[in-house]
């Protein structure tokens, strides 16, 4: 889960009508994907001296400030995007930014928003992106664009999943944040992709119980791992861990000298999985 790089969902940009036509860009800005953009129009200078602005105000070491210099908003917002676009995410990130402090009452700032989530996730700075969000979600939560801020709050937890032999408090919280986007948005473009998720993420929980039930079968603490083997039962019914479970909880019954419940468990394993090499060794 940790190097899994599945981004392949378009963040939405929004139309461009006559009005706007002070970017020079095209709609081939809406047919990017993923990471891909299609932009036209000049290349902007300059942020570098935006670099060294917010790099000098955060210092603090008694320097004479850089003037503040305020930028034509399109100016602004399509360096952001030349920046997204080579790549830099970082000065993606902060010019973005800057779009809504110099021009807070601008279209364009709402959609800065959202593009400043979006380039710290590219960035991989995965919780500047659920801040970034999760603020998007406080100041526009009537956006059409709104559902897209909860499904990179999803992702960016998804994309930090690690292995079942660690905590799992980021494998739960994605699957919170997914569900949150298919419960709230099921006809979405990004509740497909979050069911899809939110199947793998549930499998991924199931076999950290697993993990913990063989831990305890090991020790031969049977009735601990019966109890994490029912609950993966229970709890996960459609992951992949579920025969192995049945036979486990068939081993951790005779263990316990309980033999009806064993071949019961055994025989749910031999309907349900007939086919199944855990059903072969119970038998």
């Amino acid at each position: 889960f940790a190097s899994r790089r599945d981004r392949d969902i378009a963040i939405p940009m929004g139309q461009m009508n006559a009005q706007d036509t002070i970017f020079r860009r095209t709609q081939d800005t809406e047919s990017q994907s993923g990471r891909g953009f299609s932009v036209k129009g000049p290349r902007y200078a300059g942020i570098a001296a935006l670099f060294l602005a917010v790099l000098v105000a955060g210092c603090n070491t008694g320097r004479e400030e850089v003037a503040y210099v305020e930028r034509p908003v399109e100016n602004l917002y399509n360096e952001a995007m030349n920046n997204l676009i080579e790549g830099e995410y970082d000065a993606a990130a902060l010019t973005f930014d800057e779009v809504e402090r110099q021009h807070p009452y601008s279209i364009w700032a709402t959609r800065a928003q959202l593009m400043t989530a979006f380039s710290h996730y590219q960035a991989n700075s995965f919780d500047d992106a659920i801040i970034a969000a999760q603020r998007y979600i406080q100041l526009h939560p009537g956006s059409p664009d709104v559902s897209y801020a909860y499904y990179l709050i999803g992702v960016s937890y998804y994309e930090q999943i690690v292995d079942v032999g660690r905590d799992q408090q980021l494998t739960e919280l994605a699957l919170t944040g997914l569900d949150e986007v298919t419960r709230r948005f099921p006809d979405s473009e990004y509740a497909r992709d979050a069911r899809l998720k939110i199947d793998l993420t549930r499998d991924h929980l199931a076999g950290k119980e697993m993990e913990i039930g063989r831990y305890y079968q090991r020790r031969g603490e049977n009735l601990a791992a019966l109890n994490r083997f029912k609950q993966v039962i229970l709890d996960y019914q459609t992951t992949t861990h579920v025969p192995e479970a049945l036979h486990r909880l068939t081993e951790s019954y005779l263990a316990l000298g309980l033999e009806t419940e064993a071949q019961s468990s055994a025989a749910v394993l031999g309907f349900n999985y007939p086919g199944s090499d855990w059903y072969v060794d119970s038998y």
